[in-house]
């Protein structure tokens, strides 16, 4: 019988139906790193989100036969010290294919429309205080006839490429894979960006993509431009970028993720007092709809890893 200990419940917000075979459950809140190896003791199946799992955990764990992973980020797991062991990890995809472009657009629409700006005037009475019916204090700019750029043109990419064609942008991206979809212009990163009006990041944070957007690359944007972020926090200099915002070198951004999450009261972005940066708390993904889909999700792949048919192995 296997036994399943969850690491970080209270990352999912959602009904976690119980596996259809015969197993004993075990759940904790949340998990510090020096609790994980005693609580996955005596585990065949770990589930975790963004719980850490390093190889000195897992050579502590020899009954260890499955990780489940209740998100689409693998980098918390060590692969490698998984794959020496036989352990197979699994981990969730397109479960947010609704849930991540509509926050990525709702964070290019609130930037290229100054919202925030224009809520912080009303709160202080300026429209109140205004000679005519409007208050045109900050430009405000149209999405139809500007580029969007997409770095990673995977599902979530496409979901993004799609809406913005609703919007009447055009559509540039970079992409490892071929792209053969019409009207959509595949463009190396620094061609892409200094062409596009809005640059949203769409990939996986990794050994090469870590720090990929830094100080130069964000000096070679067009004026004006936003950048927006919705994937992984690595994926951009965090020190550079809060230059960029201060120094006016960028439009804007939305970031809705940051490197170290919860971030450190030092983070250079949880500083910025500015009208053109609007940062999220890593919730993109997480829409009532979207989370449950995770949920039911990840305990198909448990029972597909225990019928021997393994699903989204990593």
């Amino acid at each position: 019988m296997h036994t399943i200990v969850f690491l970080d419940r209270a990352s999912l917000k959602a009904n976690v139906r119980r596996p259809a075979f015969g197993h004993e459950w075990r759940e904790h809140a949340a998990s510090g790193a020096g609790e994980v190896v005693e609580r996955l003791r005596g585990a065949t199946i770990a589930i975790t989100n963004k719980v850490a799992l390093r190889a000195a955990d897992i050579a502590q764990l020899p009954e260890l036969k499955m990780v489940a992973i209740s998100a689409t980020g693998t980098n918390n797991v060590d692969l490698d010290a998984c794959r020496e062991r036989g352990i197979i990890v699994s981990n969730i995809r397109d479960y947010s294919l609704v849930a991540v472009p509509e926050h990525c657009f709702s964070l290019i629409l609130a930037l290229r429309r100054n919202l925030k700006a224009y809520g912080a005037d009303v709160d202080a009475g300026h429209w109140q205080r205004s000679s005519q019916f409007c208050l045109h204090s900050h430009p405000i700019a149209d999405l139809a006839g500007s580029r969007l750029g997409i770095v990673g043109y995977g599902a979530l990419g496409k979901k993004v490429a799609a809406i913005g064609r609703a919007f009447g942008m055009r559509i540039a991206v970079v992409s490892r894979s071929t792209v053969d979809d019409p009207g959509v212009e595949v463009l190396t990163l620094d061609e892409l960006l200094r062409t596009s009006d809005v640059v949203s990041l769409h990939l996986p944070l990794t050994a090469q993509t870590a720090n990929m957007i830094g100080a130069q690359q964000l000096a070679q944007m067009k004026p004006g431009a936003l950048l927006i972020n919705t994937a992984r926090g690595g994926l951009v200099d965090e020190a550079a970028l809060a230059r960029a915002l201060t120094g006016g070198v960028l439009g804007g951004a939305g970031f809705d993720v940051l490197s170290q999450e919860p971030p450190a009261p030092d983070n250079p972005l949880l500083a910025l007092r500015l009208p053109n940066f609007i940062l999220t708390p890593h919730v993109a993904w997480a829409s009532a709809g979207a989370m449950q889909t995770l949920a039911d999700m990840l305990i198909d792949n448990v029972e597909a890893f225990e019928a021997g048919r393994p699903l989204n192995v990593v």
